[in-house]
């Protein structure tokens, strides 16, 4: 069985990846405006700044799905073992329209609906690598 692939953080993502693998959630903010961003950009979305000197910050990493996809089929080696796995679409709590895209831990036949809640959890895929997923919150 060939292994996932790993993150390959650069200087620009290394924060982010060392606060998942300690299970933290973190995202972008905007030092002029405040704004999250997921993905960085060279300018800030909200404020248009050409220097947003992000910041990775801890958010709570509760959501609400707003779309989502089975995979049926890998494309990459060490997916084989997964699917068919989902992956959804989760605007954030912290701002309006900051999404992020991951893997539903609860399973391809979990039930699942626009609108449920998620949380996120951390798939741990070698030593000092994790990467963030999420799991239904309980109804």
């Amino acid at each position: 069985m060939a292994q996932r692939p790993l993150p390959v953080p650069d200087e620009q993502s290394a924060p982010y990846w060392k606060a998942a693998a300690e299970h933290v959630l973190t995202v972008a903010r905007c030092s002029r405006c405040g704004a999250y961003s997921i993905p960085i950009s060279a300018e800030c979305d909200r404020c248009h700044s050409p220097d947003p000197d992000y910041r990775f910050e801890p958010v709570t990493g509760r959501g609400t799905i707003r779309s989502w996809t089975v995979i049926q089929q890998s494309f990459l080696p060490g997916f084989d073992d997964d699917v068919p796995f989902v992956l959804v679409d989760v605007e954030l709590d912290e701002q309006p329209d900051l999404r992020m895209i991951g893997r539903l831990l609860d399973g391809a036949n979990a039930p699942r609906h626009l609108g449920d809640r998620v949380t996120v959890a951390f798939e741990d895929l070698a030593p000092g690598s994790s990467v963030p997923a999420f799991t239904l919150d309980a109804t």
